[in-house]
């Protein structure tokens, strides 16, 4: 009897903190200030690749006793992920996942970060290289004056590794006439081993690669496959080609920004630091998930080093050049190629 007195009295105690909690909600708050709801937009469903933005958005709510709150809008209910530069301009929503490879004509400055075989080891480096260059010169100006927005953090998508039907591409001549789904850079180097690129976008390389328009599928390794279910219909995938990855940012409209008390300002830069921890982890758990199936079900192709060493040759500093010449014109190109690659042997020092 005494210890059942004990435990209720316990109860009653845990009942009226919780009430005296309920009726005060200021003292859930660490940051005070108005009420706020954004919207946010981006393509598919939750996923490995928007557990940063969902624990943006959860750190804003939770600190804040729910006054600033941000909408994730999945499967473009907003718009398609090609215009969201344009609605984000337009005031449609105030953030927004963007893949500068679906509209490179529209930030041609960010698409550097999509060149094939830049040096880039982990994701620790990636996230130093990428947030170096959303704060370059170039990069800054063409997001606040074409899009009057800007770039708040990486999506750290991993490197691409290519899921196919049909016969597997055992030698780098393997990848000859075949049509393959890549992007950017990545697109650039596949089309000098003599692949077509085939530039579809993610939520429609199901259908392509099931019904034959496409051989092959590039997407971030393990998570981006599975998550459009790529492993139902492949036959083999490339274990190490590791040829590079795409830059697909969150960007804030500037409209929306500004109007933003500085306090709120302040949480959502520092919510970015465990935002990028969130998409770290999700990526390893997801390899821990998809890599064992994988291995099961399909052809593993592993490259050797000889072979790799000339894909990098055909692919690498080819399309760099290339990407300088075509963009020279516009800014300074060749700079801001020399700062990725400044960035990244600094990071890769540091590690």
């Amino acid at each position: 009897m005494h210890k059942l007195l004990t435990i209720l009295g316990a109860l009653s105690v845990a009942v009226l903190a919780l009430g005296v909690a309920g009726t005060s909600p200021a003292l859930a708050q660490e940051v005070q200030g108005p009420k706020v709801n954004w919207k946010y937009n981006v393509w598919g469903k939750r996923r490995a690749f928007t557990e940063g933005v969902e624990t943006v958005a959860k750190i804003v709510s939770d600190k804040t006793g729910g006054n600033f709150t941000i909408k994730i809008y999945y499967g473009d209910q907003l718009g398609g992920k090609k215009q969201n530069l344009d609605n984000l301009k337009a005031g449609v929503f105030d953030m927004a996942q963007i893949c500068s490879s679906y509209h490179p004509g529209k930030n041609t400055a960010l698409t550097v970060l999509n060149l094939p075989f830049l040096p880039i080891k982990n994701p620790h480096v990636q996230a130093a290289v990428h947030e170096s260059v959303y704060q370059h010169p170039a990069v800054k100006k063409q997001l606040a004056d074409k899009w009057n927005s800007f770039a708040l953090m990486s999506s750290l998508l991993p490197q691409y590794e290519f899921l196919g039907k049909g016969d597997a591409p055992t030698s780098l001549d393997g990848f000859k006439g075949m049509s393959v789904r890549a992007l950017g850079g990545l697109g650039d180097a596949m089309e000098k081993l003599g692949a077509r690129k085939n530039t579809v976008t993610a939520t429609e390389v199901y259908t392509a690669i099931d019904r034959g328009t496409v051989n092959a599928v590039s997407f971030p390794f393990t998570y981006a496959h599975v998550a459009y279910k790529i492993d139902e219909v492949a036959d083999w995938f490339t274990s190490n080609l590791s040829p590079g990855t795409v830059d697909c940012p969150t960007v804030i409209s500037f409209r929306s920004w500004n109007k933003l008390p500085k306090q709120y300002q302040d949480m959502i830069m520092e919510a970015k630091k465990p935002a990028y921890a969130a998409l770290k982890a999700a990526y390893k758990k997801a390899d821990e998930k998809n890599l064992p199936n994988f291995i099961a079900k399909m052809q593993a192709i592993e490259y050797s080093d000889e072979q790799l060493s000339k894909f990098r040759e055909v692919g690498g500093a080819p399309v760099w050049q290339d990407w300088v010449n075509k963009h020279k014109g516009e800014f300074d190109a060749q700079g801001l190629l020399d700062h990725v690659m400044t960035t990244a042997t600094r990071a890769n020092q540091n590690q």
